[in-house]
């Protein structure tokens, strides 16, 4: 006999299948039962996370992901809290990691790689002009929505596990090394607009390659190679997209190409269609707000057919503890259940 199965419901959302899990927290396909519309939760373990006083810098961070509203970013909804839980309700993005095409089909076509990589800068770029960096782009968080279009996922969340020291930079190296800039590796500080676009040059040079552009078992080998950029263009790859690789690829961070000067660049402009969207100032805070606020009254409760968790306001929890560390929290390795 098989078991009855448990309905669980967070607030309105209907909660199933986990779709990904991480060291600090898992990743659950829900429904919004009042509009049927598939979501994201991210479920943040209190437990897990509790070190640092850090509920000013998350409130920060997921209040500016609220307001990050752009076609190839994953859409951060709302954030509810209950007793022993963080709930991060993220747009559900439904046609895979976009490095699956590349481990199917092999390396693209150019003008195929060039649209995606199009989709990849208009992201980027949007976000850092409104100062939120990613810092950990890898193929993990490069999805792709029903109509093919590019969804860059954990935009600005990735930011919790990093500490702008006294000289105004970032520091603590996070991420894939393989994806990583060199600046970020030698741990001297860094710019996180600069080190993204590294990132995307990575990104750029699989798509066009089918392998990575720094590769090796040894993990100093691998850091000397990102350190000089010592990689190779293969051969069937067009001189104007080595010249833009080997732009980006630019172990300096002060001499390598920026977004203004990517959008200008020849290989990259081919069929560039700007993003079309509408910018409506109709953001809401109050849900960011009443996480962090100590009372009962907006808590979000949690139901099984089981049990019923006292809810309870996810940022209480501060008074219980010594405070909180979500550190290295969004850094979550989304890998899919294939």
């Amino acid at each position: 006999m098989s078991q009855p199965k448990v309905k669980r419901r967070v607030g309105k959302y209907e909660v199933g299948r986990t779709i990904g899990e991480g060291t600090f927290a898992k990743v659950k396909f829900a429904r919004n039962s009042e509009t049927g519309e598939p979501v994201a939760i991210k479920i943040l373990d209190k437990e897990k996370v509790l070190k640092h006083k850090m509920a000013e810098q998350i409130k920060r961070e997921i209040a500016t992901m609220k307001l990050i509203k752009h076609p190839n970013v994953v859409r951060l909804y709302e954030v509810m809290g209950s007793k022993t839980k963080i709930f991060i309700v993220l747009e559900f993005v439904t046609g895979g990691e976009l490095f699956d095409k590349i481990v199917n089909h092999g390396r693209m076509r150019e003008d195929e790689a060039r649209r995606y990589f199009q989709q990849l800068i208009n992201a980027v770029d949007y976000c850092h002009s409104r100062g939120v960096y990613h810092r950990d782009l890898k193929p993990e968080n490069l999805l792709l929505d029903a109509y093919g279009n590019l969804k860059v996922s954990d935009f600005g969340l990735s930011a919790l596990s990093q500490q702008v020291r006294d000289d105004g930079l970032l520091h603590t190296t996070c991420g894939t090394p393989n994806y990583v800039a060199p600046e970020v590796l030698n741990d001297r500080g860094y710019d996180g607009a600069t080190a993204d676009l590294w990132s995307c040059g990575v990104i750029l040079f699989v798509l066009l390659a089918g392998y990575l552009p720094f590769d090796d078992s040894n993990l100093m080998t691998l850091y000397k190679k990102i350190s000089a950029a010592e990689f190779t263009c293969p051969p069937w790859l067009s001189l104007s997209a080595m010249k833009l690789i080997s732009r980006i690829l630019d172990p300096n961070p002060m001499t390598r190409i920026t977004v203004p000067e990517i959008l200008e660049d020849e290989w990259f402009k081919k069929d560039f269609k700007p993003p079309v969207f509408e910018e409506k100032d109709d953001t809401n805070l109050d849900d960011v707000e009443a996480v962090f606020k100590d009372s009962e009254e907006h808590h979000v409760t949690e139901k099984k057919e089981e049990e019923k968790p006292t809810a309870m306001n996810a940022f209480e929890l501060i008074s219980m503890s010594k405070g909180l560390n979500l550190g290295n929290l969004f850094e979550i390795e989304q890998r899919l259940n294939h």
